[in-house]
């Protein structure tokens, strides 16, 4: 058994199968994108330029590893035989009867097959025109993406990276953001109100709140922007040393 098929066995994952490529450098790259993102099971259905590639290996330069795996097939039938969900990528419209994915529900769908126990594969065209009709026929649904439908072609290895990104998304939490505080880590309320009492003190010292009936407002309303900041301790000390400094200039004038 190939080692990336033991690989997949104990992280289960769709293979993706590179249909009759034609340049080696997009073969590495695919590799790339895959392997940026978890996923290592590659079959190349009769690549134009042969197997091994030596175009291919230099462009996947970190992810050789993947391609020394990859298993060469000589037709569809060899590469997803024993699969019971095949899923084919195209841009160009098809008269074929069969369900139209985006990539995120394709690979949320070939999630929960491999989740069940089944085989599945992602099939990726050659560059020039993409797959056959005879190649989509032997697929259970088609993934399309949402390009420009002015200039919907895709680069093979940028369609790999988008159902790699998306099964990625599938299958592992991805945090939406991040905010990370600097090592002095964030400010507490107390280091926030005693900034807010800085600036409001020295700000009433040069006339700010006016009028008199209008202060009380003015005060509250800058009170409320220093708490929805997220200030870190080093940005509070900062601003304390920036206001002490405009102090001390406008006293030397």
């Amino acid at each position: 058994m190939p080692n990336g098929a033991r690989m997949s066995a104990e992280h289960p994952q769709p293979r993706f199968v590179l249909m009759r490529p034609q340049m080696g450098e997009n073969i590495g790259a695919a590799a790339r994108a895959m392997w940026n993102f978890g996923l290592d099971h590659m079959r190349v259905i009769a690549p134009r330029d042969g197997w091994p590639n030596a175009s291919a290996s230099a462009m996947a330069s970190g992810a050789g590893r993947l391609l020394d795996e990859a298993v060469p097939c000589a037709d569809l039938d060899a590469a997803v035989g024993d699969c019971s969900w095949v899923v084919a990528t195209t841009a160009r419209p098809r008269e074929l009867n069969k369900p139209v994915l985006s990539p995120e529900a394709a690979m949320q769908e070939a999630a929960a097959r491999i989740a069940g126990g089944e085989k599945v594969a992602v099939l990726f065209g050659p560059e020039r025109a993409g797959l056959e009709n005879e190649d989509v026929a032997r697929a259970n649904a088609i993934m399309t993406v949402p390009v420009n439908p002015a200039f919907p072609s895709l680069n093979l290895a940028q369609c790999v990276l988008l159902a790699a990104y998306e099964w990625r998304r599938a299958t592992q939490a991805v945090v939406a953001r991040v905010e990370a505080p600097d090592e002095s880590g964030w400010a507490s309320a107390q280091e926030i109100e005693h900034l807010a009492g800085h600036y409001e003190a020295r700000l009433d010292e040069a006339g700010l709140f006016y009028p008199e009936d209008k202060a009380a407002q003015m005060k509250l309303g800058l009170r409320n922007l220093w708490s929805r900041l997220a200030l870190t301790s080093s940005d509070v000390r900062l601003l304390h040393g920036i206001l002490r400094q405009m102090v001390r200039w406008k006293e030397r004038g």
